[in-house]
């Protein structure tokens, strides 16, 4: 297990936010979870979705 994998990327407050109260607290809880479903997210745009998907990928894993 990777401590990396339970800390969510430094994407913004807004974002970070917004994918907590969706159910997503750590990075490890993204993996598999279509873009399209974190896109519609307050505060969740292109640019925090490359940062999710870049951090995913450092660990073999990637979003849906």
């Amino acid at each position: 297990m990777s401590v990396a994998l339970d800390i969510l990327p430094k994407i913004g407050a807004p974002a970070t936010r917004a994918l907590t109260e969706a159910g997503y607290p750590t990075l490890r809880d993204l993996a598999g979870v279509p873009r399209a479903e974190l896109a519609v997210l307050h505060g969740v745009g292109p640019k925090a979705l490359g940062i999710i998907q870049s951090a995913l990928e450092q660990h073999d894993l990637s979003l849906g």
